[in-house]
């Protein structure tokens, strides 16, 4: 199991991000205009070591995100308790996991859309066992990707992406299967604001 050591003691890598998110201190935004979304990050121990979860999500027209790569999640609801319970409602729309059962490690600072009017709150949890999948329609796929290729910096490029009828460069990663769309805008950045925080050589 990946370990690291902390206040001389070994332990796991799940306590140690749970350790470094429980520190972070998060600026408080005012509100204003843009839609509050939440969204889960969701880690395993994979047979090569630990794992994130990834959806694929269905293509449909006028949806801004239509067959983009991302994370569970949605807009934070007025019958959502907070934004963490909007993330596990999502999850388990969209992909049938309930993460209710899953160990809560924190959250990452909201950040917000580029390019839309969101405020997106990024919940980490993780899990024990990976629970049989249901998606739903707003999902067409969805599956595990090694921290390690996710961090190896030969996957790293830039995509083209047509935004308001102009191709833009976007920062993005090369996912490890075929046919995969590259992971960019959005979830990329909360992807590489996760390994950011994590300690020096902890992968």
């Amino acid at each position: 199991m990946d370990r690291c050591r902390c206040k001389n003691r070994e332990i796991t890598l799940f306590e140690t991000i749970e350790c470094v998110l429980s520190n972070l201190e998060h600026e408080v935004f005012p509100a204003d205009r843009r839609v509050p979304a939440a969204v889960a990050l969701i880690l395993r121990h994979g047979p090569a070591g630990p794992e994130m979860l990834f959806i694929e999500r269905a293509k449909h027209k006028g949806d801004p995100w239509s067959g983009d790569l991302g994370f569970p999640g949605g807009k934070v609801e007025m019958s959502d308790v907070d934004a963490c319970s909007a993330a596990k409602r999502e999850a388990l729309e969209e992909i049938g996991i309930d993460l209710a059962a899953a160990r809560y490690l924190g959250c990452l600072a909201e950040i917000t859309g580029a390019t839309l009017p969101v405020r997106v709150t990024c919940f980490v949890f993780a899990l024990d066992e990976a629970p049989e999948l249901t998606l739903n329609g707003e999902v067409q796929d969805v599956f595990w990707v090694s921290l390690a290729d996710l961090k190896d910096l030969n996957r790293h490029t830039l995509t083209p992406v047509r935004v308001k009828g102009e191709m833009v460069h976007y920062p993005a990663v090369i996912m490890p299967f075929s046919g995969k769309p590259p992971l960019w805008g959005l979830t990329y950045r909360l992807v590489k604001r996760f390994f950011e925080l994590l300690p020096e050589g902890i992968l």
